[in-house]
């Protein structure tokens, strides 16, 4: 038997809404426990683990709440409340799934909470945001969002058949059973950009063969943050970090930056990593119009439509260097940086419009002069992308491994 559905939502104004879905859900033979996250009011049914109970758990009461008639401590006990609410019920083994649906606030409150559970739990969220760049509700969990096209406010036409639509992908994400698998195999990750893919695919094909399981994150930005998440959460064995190339977002003020913990986690994990300056050559914004204008004058390469490379400079080389270096001497496992000296891409080769040699010296030489003594970098006379230098990184990796 699956384990429960857990709805959550604001009682008080969307009640209708939920006793709908609620009821459709049980009428496919599943259990539900409705979670009341509503300050204004009294719901308009009453819910397995009311409202009162959701703000106790975030340090405040309702009473408390209303009585102080502050919308953002509200919102932020309650978030809270609910995180360690949905925690509480998944580690019980009371939740199989998670649905909300809401407006803008109400998506803040429950996909804080669907943040809090592991990879792979059933989440589900309609909203009036589903449409649109919901990354800051997502972060790096795989919640599924569904635009809810009206707001969430009465049941009309249209909105009934949303609410019936998340309420059927809810029940069936929690009733679908995973086949076994039929072997376990050690997770490695790697890092990818369009310009290492030829490195990555062969590194990745090596590692297989010899019976690891490769995960394979692009790095935009969220890839980055999703992979160092999963390092965090303990998942990952090893981390063929290859393309770092959202250290130049963060450095230049790019759209795909990972933040300034990017390569933190495999350090502090202590894990075998092995760290390549892959496409640090380039800073991403989106269309050639949004690029800002300190960086009109600068080398711009029309990646695609939607997206504009510009080519790093020697001062952001070097600060690119230094912070591959902080990260090598942060590493509590085994840990090896391999340099490419025929450039870190595939735009950054021998006659191709980013080679630069002196900007990708300046990296390099900032990692070699910051590292600790005793920490493996290696210089190879090749491209990122050339069989040689993917051959040599998976050798690394499986050495650390092996030892």
């Amino acid at each position: 038997m699956p384990k429960p559905v857990v709805l959550v939502g604001a009682l008080d104004t969307k009640g209708e809404e939920f006793r709908f879905a609620r009821d459709l859900i049980r009428a496919r033979g599943l259990e539900t426990i409705v979670v009341d996250f509503g300050v204004l009011g009294d719901p308009s049914f009453q819910p397995e683990i009311g409202s009162d109970d959701v703000a106790r758990a975030g340090g405040s009461s309702l009473a408390a709440l209303r009585a102080a008639k502050d919308k953002a401590e509200a919102m932020r006990v309650m978030a809270e409340g609910l995180t360690k609410v949905v925690k509480d019920l998944y580690e019980a083994g009371r939740l199989g799934g998670i649905l909300g649906m809401a407006g803008t606030g109400g998506t803040s409150i429950a996909t804080a909470a669907m943040r809090a559970l592991p990879v792979g739990v059933p989440k589900a969220m309609a909203s009036t945001v589903g449409g649109g760049d919901v990354s800051a509700y997502a972060g790096i969990k795989d919640i599924t969002f569904m635009p809810s096209v009206v707001d969430v406010a009465g049941i009309n036409s249209i909105s009934r058949r949303i609410y019936a639509n998340a309420a059927g992908a809810i029940a069936g994400m929690v009733s679908q059973e995973l086949p076994e698998a039929r072997e376990t195999k050690p997770l490695i990750t790697a890092s990818m950009f369009g310009n290492t893919t030829d490195c990555v695919n062969r590194a990745r094909a090596a590692l297989e063969a010899k019976g690891y399981e490769v995960l394979v994150f692009h790095a935009t930005g969220t890839g980055g943050k999703t992979m160092e998440g999963l390092i965090a959460d303990g998942y990952i064995t090893a981390s063929l970090d290859i393309t770092t190339t959202e250290l130049a977002d963060q450095v230049c003020g790019g759209v795909f930056s990972a933040g300034p913990d990017r390569m933190m986690a495999a350090a502090r994990a202590g894990i075998p990593t092995v760290l390549v300056p892959g496409c640090v050559d380039m800073c991403n914004f989106w269309g050639i119009d949004t690029v800002p204008e300190k960086y009109k004058n600068r080398n711009l390469y029309k990646w695609n439509p939607n997206v504009t490379l510009m080519r790093t400079s020697v001062a952001e080389k070097r600060t690119m260097g230094e912070m591959i270096a902080r990260a090598a001497n942060a590493a509590r496992g085994p840990v090896a940086i391999l340099l490419p000296l025929k450039g870190v891409s595939m735009l950054d080769s021998p006659g191709n419009p980013y080679w630069d040699p002196e900007a990708d010296g300046a990296c390099f030489s900032a990692i070699k002069q910051n590292v600790k003594p005793g920490i493996l970098v290696i210089e190879m006379d090749a491209n990122i992308n050339e069989p040689p230098f993917a051959d040599k990184s998976v050798a690394l990796l499986l050495g650390m491994l092996k030892k």
